[in-house]
Protein backbone atom coordinates (compact mmCIF):
# COMPACT_ATOMS: atom_id res chain seq x y z
CA UNK A 1 0.00 0.00 0.00
CA UNK A 2 3.27 2.06 1.09
CA UNK A 3 4.17 1.60 -2.54
CA UNK A 4 1.18 2.64 -4.49
CA UNK A 5 0.88 5.93 -2.13
CA UNK A 6 4.43 6.86 -2.86
CA UNK A 7 4.16 6.18 -7.22
CA UNK A 8 0.70 8.00 -7.05
CA UNK A 9 2.39 11.14 -5.22
CA UNK A 10 5.18 10.74 -7.41
CA UNK A 11 2.97 11.17 -10.60
CA UNK A 12 1.23 13.77 -8.84
CA UNK A 13 4.18 15.84 -8.37
CA UNK A 14 5.81 15.08 -11.59
CA UNK A 15 2.06 16.79 -13.38
CA UNK A 16 1.94 19.18 -11.10
CA UNK A 17 6.09 20.39 -12.57
CA UNK A 18 4.58 19.98 -16.03
CA UNK A 19 1.39 22.13 -15.51
CA UNK A 20 4.05 24.89 -13.60
CA UNK A 21 6.65 24.68 -16.46
CA UNK A 22 3.55 25.16 -19.46
CA UNK A 23 2.42 28.58 -17.37
CA UNK A 24 6.09 29.51 -17.78
CA UNK A 25 5.17 30.32 -21.43
CA UNK A 26 4.95 33.70 -22.41
CA UNK A 27 1.96 35.22 -22.41
CA UNK A 28 -0.48 35.74 -25.46
CA UNK A 29 -1.56 39.37 -25.27
CA UNK A 30 -5.04 39.93 -26.43
CA UNK A 31 -5.46 41.13 -30.58
CA UNK A 32 -9.16 42.78 -31.04
CA UNK A 33 -10.00 45.12 -34.01
CA UNK A 34 -9.30 48.71 -34.66
CA UNK A 35 -11.53 51.76 -34.48
CA UNK A 36 -11.22 53.97 -37.66
CA UNK A 37 -13.12 57.56 -37.98
CA UNK A 38 -12.47 61.12 -39.32
CA UNK A 39 -10.68 63.30 -36.94
CA UNK A 40 -10.77 65.97 -39.28
CA UNK A 41 -11.94 66.93 -42.88
CA UNK A 42 -10.33 70.04 -44.72
CA UNK A 43 -11.51 71.52 -48.19
CA UNK A 44 -8.42 72.31 -49.64
CA UNK A 45 -8.55 74.69 -52.37
CA UNK A 46 -8.13 72.31 -55.04
CA UNK A 47 -11.95 70.74 -53.99
CA UNK A 48 -10.23 68.24 -52.95
CA UNK A 49 -10.92 66.60 -49.03
CA UNK A 50 -8.14 65.73 -46.47
CA UNK A 51 -9.22 63.52 -44.20
CA UNK A 52 -7.51 62.91 -40.74
CA UNK A 53 -8.38 59.95 -40.30
CA UNK A 54 -7.86 58.33 -36.45
CA UNK A 55 -6.61 54.35 -36.11
CA UNK A 56 -7.39 53.33 -32.55
CA UNK A 57 -5.43 50.61 -31.78
CA UNK A 58 -8.23 48.20 -29.20
CA UNK A 59 -5.33 45.28 -28.83
CA UNK A 60 -3.51 44.99 -25.11
CA UNK A 61 -0.30 44.69 -27.53
CA UNK A 62 1.66 46.80 -30.31
CA UNK A 63 0.60 46.59 -33.67
CA UNK A 64 2.11 47.78 -36.77
CA UNK A 65 -0.37 49.09 -39.48
CA UNK A 66 0.65 48.75 -43.02
CA UNK A 67 -2.48 49.67 -44.90
CA UNK A 68 -6.12 50.83 -45.19
CA UNK A 69 -9.16 50.07 -47.76
CA UNK A 70 -12.46 51.18 -47.76
CA UNK A 71 -15.12 53.48 -48.36
CA UNK A 72 -16.47 56.62 -46.76
CA UNK A 73 -20.55 57.77 -46.99
CA UNK A 74 -21.63 61.05 -45.89
CA UNK A 75 -25.31 61.21 -44.88
CA UNK A 76 -27.18 58.67 -47.01
CA UNK A 77 -24.79 59.75 -50.40
CA UNK A 78 -23.39 57.48 -52.95
CA UNK A 79 -19.96 56.44 -50.93
CA UNK A 80 -16.26 57.27 -51.84
CA UNK A 81 -12.85 54.90 -51.74
CA UNK A 82 -10.71 55.50 -48.85
CA UNK A 83 -7.19 54.18 -49.66
CA UNK A 84 -3.56 54.63 -48.41
CA UNK A 85 -0.32 52.47 -47.95
CA UNK A 86 1.79 53.54 -44.73
CA UNK A 87 3.55 52.41 -41.80
CA UNK A 88 2.22 52.86 -38.30
CA UNK A 89 3.37 50.87 -35.43
CA UNK A 90 0.66 52.45 -32.72
CA UNK A 91 1.25 50.95 -29.35
CA UNK A 92 -1.13 48.93 -27.15
CA UNK A 93 -4.77 50.70 -26.82
CA UNK A 94 -3.42 54.07 -28.25
CA UNK A 95 -4.46 55.57 -31.55
CA UNK A 96 -2.45 57.61 -33.96
CA UNK A 97 -3.37 59.26 -37.93
CA UNK A 98 -3.07 58.99 -41.00
CA UNK A 99 -3.75 61.99 -43.83
CA UNK A 100 -5.81 60.69 -46.99
CA UNK A 101 -6.86 63.23 -49.96
CA UNK A 102 -10.03 62.01 -51.90
CA UNK A 103 -12.26 63.86 -54.74
CA UNK A 104 -15.60 64.19 -53.38
CA UNK A 105 -18.58 63.86 -55.23
CA UNK A 106 -20.44 67.11 -56.47
CA UNK A 107 -23.19 66.12 -53.80
CA UNK A 108 -20.78 65.66 -51.04
CA UNK A 109 -20.07 69.08 -51.43
CA UNK A 110 -23.45 70.38 -51.94
CA UNK A 111 -24.06 68.82 -48.38
CA UNK A 112 -20.93 70.13 -46.51
CA UNK A 113 -21.74 73.46 -48.04
CA UNK A 114 -25.01 73.25 -46.70
CA UNK A 115 -23.28 72.85 -42.81
CA UNK A 116 -20.95 74.93 -43.65
CA UNK A 117 -22.88 78.11 -42.27
CA UNK A 118 -24.35 76.69 -39.50
CA UNK A 119 -21.36 76.80 -37.29
CA UNK A 120 -21.42 73.87 -34.72
CA UNK A 121 -24.61 73.50 -34.67
CA UNK A 122 -24.70 72.09 -38.38
CA UNK A 123 -23.93 68.56 -38.62
CA UNK A 124 -23.50 65.72 -41.34
CA UNK A 125 -23.65 62.19 -40.58
CA UNK A 126 -20.64 59.67 -41.75
CA UNK A 127 -19.88 56.39 -42.09
CA UNK A 128 -16.45 54.40 -42.88
CA UNK A 129 -16.06 50.97 -43.71
CA UNK A 130 -13.70 48.34 -44.91
CA UNK A 131 -10.71 46.73 -43.25
CA UNK A 132 -6.90 48.09 -42.59
CA UNK A 133 -3.85 45.43 -42.42
CA UNK A 134 -2.08 45.38 -39.22
CA UNK A 135 0.90 42.75 -37.54
CA UNK A 136 -0.23 42.36 -33.94
CA UNK A 137 3.70 42.20 -31.93
CA UNK A 138 3.27 38.31 -31.47
CA UNK A 139 2.32 37.04 -34.89
CA UNK A 140 4.68 36.88 -37.41
CA UNK A 141 2.55 38.11 -40.80
CA UNK A 142 -0.02 40.80 -41.01
CA UNK A 143 -3.61 40.43 -41.22
CA UNK A 144 -6.91 42.35 -42.41
CA UNK A 145 -9.00 43.73 -39.80
CA UNK A 146 -12.16 44.58 -40.72
CA UNK A 147 -13.88 48.28 -39.20
CA UNK A 148 -16.93 49.91 -39.60
CA UNK A 149 -18.14 53.06 -37.84
CA UNK A 150 -20.79 56.41 -37.90
CA UNK A 151 -20.50 59.24 -36.28
CA UNK A 152 -21.17 63.44 -37.15
CA UNK A 153 -18.84 65.98 -38.74
CA UNK A 154 -19.75 69.85 -38.11
CA UNK A 155 -18.04 72.86 -38.75
CA UNK A 156 -14.93 74.50 -36.93
CA UNK A 157 -15.99 77.72 -35.59
CA UNK A 158 -13.35 80.34 -36.31
CA UNK A 159 -11.53 77.88 -39.16
CA UNK A 160 -12.84 78.20 -42.64
CA UNK A 161 -13.15 74.59 -44.69
CA UNK A 162 -12.45 72.88 -41.40
CA UNK A 163 -14.78 70.13 -39.88
CA UNK A 164 -14.63 68.00 -37.09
Amino acid sequence: MKRLLQGFLLVLLTAGLVAGLTACGPAKKSVYPPTVSIQQLSVLPSGQWQLTVRIQNNSYGEMDFKSLDGQLQIAELVPIRLHAVFKRDIPALTGDVVQLDVLPTTAMVQALQTIAGKGSSGTLAYRVSGSTSAKPEQEDKPRDFDFNGNDWISPVPGIANTYR
